[in-house]
């Protein structure tokens, strides 16, 4: 944890933010795509087998919105006809009456324009929301597809929430955009073409009156716009670090106790919570403007519209129920067109989002197998031979290294951390591969075995257990497809778990939880030995697998080891010296070479690197 300015700060590290609820969103900042046609067209490549479905969607926005602008030129008609009729009544005219037949059928019209565009829309979003969930499930396909086929390093460059964040939140907003905003941009696009079309038919010199305020709008709605995005900006800025802050409060608040500073927490807290109310009433001030001189312009021209319509309804140029449509049309004229910024700004956003998901689909897969040979009996000699790795180039780890294991010898590997020990697993199991030299099992290059065949050979139990949520009988036969209960059980007792799962309330069929918290460290560790047992590999890998559990516990698990090694070539990663010391070879590595080679005793006789590493480390157990 951070100590900032006047009490615990933060580190750095941006949280991201939504904002806050209110003001138009067109005024929130969008992030920009870096190549917008390139990734459109790949976009549309999805889209392509569903393109008749999309044909008939775009037909289907068309008439639903044709018959919508429709319907207040025809119910001008039945204002027209009213309006006749009152005034012939009020001035006498012999015989004179409202034409309710004529008014009634054109009511029964406009019930059905209405109707029809009701059921072309429900069409238009049926086939809509079948198209778009396609769509995200053939991307989420490739990308889960593509995830498997990428190397290990991939997930070692980054976080695992940047990854899980292009999978799920970007796709989803790839899903909302086209389910939502494709038809609403074009159903936007075609009201407004349509209701210019249908106020020119009415009246042009009204069109124009209409139209003289749509650059005011535009250079209001847009000066603001400006001003309100820096807003927002640094109102997500410090929305962000005020999560920064509230996430190391309640993940240190431990330490913060012990050392009394939650004093300087809170202060730190109110300055950062100021200023975010100071960037968020002003960003919400800027973006709540907009609306009200957006409604002030369109009032200005909606008065003189109706001066002027009331002018040519006295010199009868036009009707009244023409005046009446022209009106709804000019009200409904800025709509359409403040829906279609907001929607370019979503598509942009959208955009970016499907770049950051084809960033990794073009992500550079791992070198394709070249399966020659396949393992099957194997015995379980190992050679490192000349081996050469780096993961930058410029900074090579291992270089010429040779490591030479005999089937069925338990090795060793110690070291300081950075020196490689773990890095050696991952050349053994082509998670990483190597640059020079060759690695062999059995006098076969890893490289002439599929990927699938070798990693069968190997079983692992590593420091970070991984258990998923499920059963801990679910978990145990993870090792093997198949397993019956009674091998889960077999497997269980050759772990030393059998006890402990026998205590739990549904014992085997217990729910591990999403987290894995209703279990101990130890037990998680015994549990991932089992699933190693079940497994039954050739070939062994224990990667600090006692680091993180207490002494009885490590006893239990150094038990189900030696009972899992028993037979098999085994490489022990180990930071506790003293839970190696039986190992038939201890390969001392530092700065990705074999400084010192040779059993416990022959090694600590040497009194070299590993003497050093032993009696630090007991010397400091006895301090």
């Amino acid at each position: 944890m951070s100590i900032g300015p006047g009490g615990p700060g933060f580190s750095g590290r941006r949280m991201g933010g939504r904002g806050f609820a209110g003001g138009p969103p067109m005024t929130r900042p969008a992030e920009k795509p870096k190549d917008f046609k390139n990734t459109l067209k790949r976009l549309i490549r999805y889209l392509k087998p569903y393109i008749f479905q999309f044909y008939i969607i775009i037909i289907m926005t068309i008439l639903s919105t044709f018959f919508n602008i429709f319907a207040p030129k025809v119910m001008g008609k039945a204002t027209t006809k009213l309006f006749e009729g009152f005034i012939l009544k009020i001035r006498g005219v012999p015989g004179a009456n409202i034409d309710f037949a004529y008014i009634s059928h054109i009511l029964l019209l406009l019930a059905g324009l209405y109707v029809l565009t009701s059921f072309f829309a429900y069409i238009q979003q049926y086939l809509m929301v079948g198209v778009s969930q396609k769509t995200v499930q053939n991307m989420r396909r490739d990308v889960f597809e593509k995830l498997s086929k990428l190397p290990l390093k991939y997930f070692d460059s980054r976080t695992h929430g940047e990854i899980l964040s292009r999978v799920t939140n970007d796709i989803d907003n790839i899903s909302v955009t086209l389910q939502q905003n494709i038809t609403q941009f074009i159903s936007s696009v075609v009201t407004i073409l349509g209701i210019i079309i249908m106020m020119l038919t009415i009246n042009p010199v009204l069109t124009l009156v209409t139209f003289a305020t749509l650059p005011l709008s535009v250079f209001a709605t847009i000066s603001i716009a400006s001003r309100s995005q820096k807003l927002f900006v640094k109102q997500q800025r410090v929305l962000g670090e005020l999560n920064g802050h509230i996430e190391e409060v309640f993940g240190g608040h431990n330490l913060i106790k012990a050392f009394n500073r939650e004093r300087d927490s809170i202060d730190y807290f109110n300055r950062i919570n100021e200023n975010l109310y100071d960037a968020g009433w002003r960003a919400q001030f800027m973006s709540g403007v907009v609306m009200p001189i957006m409604h002030f312009i369109s009032n200005l021209g909606y008065i003189a519209v109706c001066i002027l319509g009331g002018i040519f309804v006295t010199k009868r140029s036009i009707t009244i129920g023409d005046v009446q449509a022209f009106l709804q049309y000019s009200r409904q004229f800025n709509q359409p067109i403040t829906q279609l910024a907001n929607i370019v700004n979503i598509i942009q956003s959208t955009i970016a989002s499907a770049e950051r998901v084809f960033e990794i689909l073009d992500e550079e897969e791992e070198v394709a197998d070249d399966a020659k040979q396949v393992l099957e009996k194997v015995k379980g000699d190992v050679k490192f031979e000349e081996v050469n790795f780096r993961y930058r180039e410029d900074s090579p780890l291992i270089e010429d290294l040779d490591i030479d294991v005999k089937a069925g010898q338990t090795v060793a590997i110690v070291g300081p951390t950075g020196a490689g020990k773990t890095t050696l697993v991952n050349l053994l199991m082509r998670f990483y591969e190597i640059q020079g030299g060759r690695i062999t099992v059995d006098g076969v290059d890893i490289r002439d075995i599929s990927r699938e065949n070798l990693r069968k050979i190997f079983g692992m139990v590593l420091q970070d257990t991984w258990l998923f949520n499920g059963t801990i009988k679910e978990n145990i036969a993870y090792g093997k497809e198949g397993a019956t209960d009674q091998e889960i059980i077999v497997a269980a007792k050759a772990a030393h778990a059998h006890h402990f799962i026998k205590t739990l309330p549904q014992g085997y069929d217990t729910v591990i939880n999403e987290e894995a918290s209703n279990l101990s460290q130890g037990q998680k560790q015994l549990i991932t030995i089992a699933r190693a047992v079940i497994a039954n590999p050739d070939i062994l890998i224990l990667d600090e697998a006692t680091s993180n559990v207490d002494t009885l516990t490590e006893i239990y698990i150094q038990k189900a080891m030696k009972s899992l090694m028993k037979g098999r070539t085994s490489f022990v990663i180990a930071h506790r010296l003293s839970t190696i010391r039986d190992a038939d070879i201890i390969l001392v590595v530092n700065k990705g070479k074999i400084v010192e080679k040779g059993t416990h005793r022959e090694l600590l006789e040497k009194g070299g690197f590993y003497a050093d590493l032993y009696k630090s480390q007991f010397m400091g157990a006895a301090v």
